[in-house]
């Protein structure tokens, strides 16, 4: 399930209220603080932070020092070494004896990382820039290394930033909501039309069906929802949710 929701601010309470009820989990995130808020107060929550952060972190510095380039580029190519042994891990899940071997290198390399980055914070000589990024890396390595000990867990968020994109997009071609209703309603389309592409559920086929079934109700929402949720619905009804609506306004190929 994807959920968006309204808020005027960018709080931690916002995450709090939205998880409070959980039972715990892991959340791939950046390294917002309000996210790190959240870990500490509900005591339950892991974060796996986003490589793809930190290694814009690298790529900056280079682009901002050029004297630094070529030591903060030696760093992009090593999280690029760990994203090919994770992807190399991951592609023989099914083979214990590959796994085990594939595993071993990528802990190695995570080991590896981790004293060279001592090794460059412990370096009088480096520069200012530099360090600040190391003690950034440092600081947050808990929640970079998850993925480790976690193999269904991503490297990093992309995934969830791309599922974002769309509203985002949305939201500054029109301009934001003209109240705040609008936005809550907004929100709620989102959240069911991106849940809906998560499943493959055809959003027209599903919505014609939900609808009839309000209107066959009085014109208020059916009594039990088990049939229009993803993780409820049978694999006959999941099925025919995926299908492709006719809409009468289409014109049907007769080919």
């Amino acid at each position: 399930m994807i959920h968006f929701v309204l808020d005027p601010t960018r709080s931690a309470q916002v995450p709090i209220a939205e998880l409070s009820d959980s039972e715990g989990g892991i959340v791939i995130c950046d390294r917002y603080s309000g996210y790190q808020k959240l870990a500490r107060i509900l005591g339950t929550i892991l974060l796996a932070f986003c490589w793809a952060h930190q290694r814009r972190d690298f790529i900056e510095l280079a682009n901002a020092h050029p004297d630094l380039s070529g030591w903060a580029l030696s760093w992009v190519e090593r999280i690029g070494e760990l994203y090919h042994l994770n992807e190399a891990r991951l592609a023989v899940r099914a083979d214990p004896v590959q796994w085990a071997e594939r595993d071993d290198r990528l802990r190695q390399a995570v080991a590896q990382m981790t004293t060279e980055r001592a090794t460059g914070l412990a370096n009088p000589a480096l520069k200012a820039p530099a360090r600040k990024v190391l003690q950034s890396m440092q600081k947050h390595w808990s929640g970079l290394t998850v993925f480790v000990d976690h193999p269904e867990v991503p490297m990093d968020n992309n995934v969830a930033e791309r599922d974002q994109r769309g509203p985002v997009v949305a939201r500054k071609n029109f301009y934001g909501s003209g109240s705040e209703w609008a936005g809550a309603l907004a929100a709620r389309m989102f959240s069911l039309l991106m849940t809906m592409r998560l499943w493959g559920i055809n959003p027209r086929t599903w919505l014609t069906a939900y609808l009839e079934a309000c209107a066959a109700n009085g014109g208020q929402p059916p009594a039990c929802l088990s049939a229009f949720l993803p993780w409820t619905m049978s694999a006959d009804r999941l099925a025919q949710m995926r299908r492709v609506a006719v809409h009468p306004a289409d014109p049907i190929d007769s080919s």
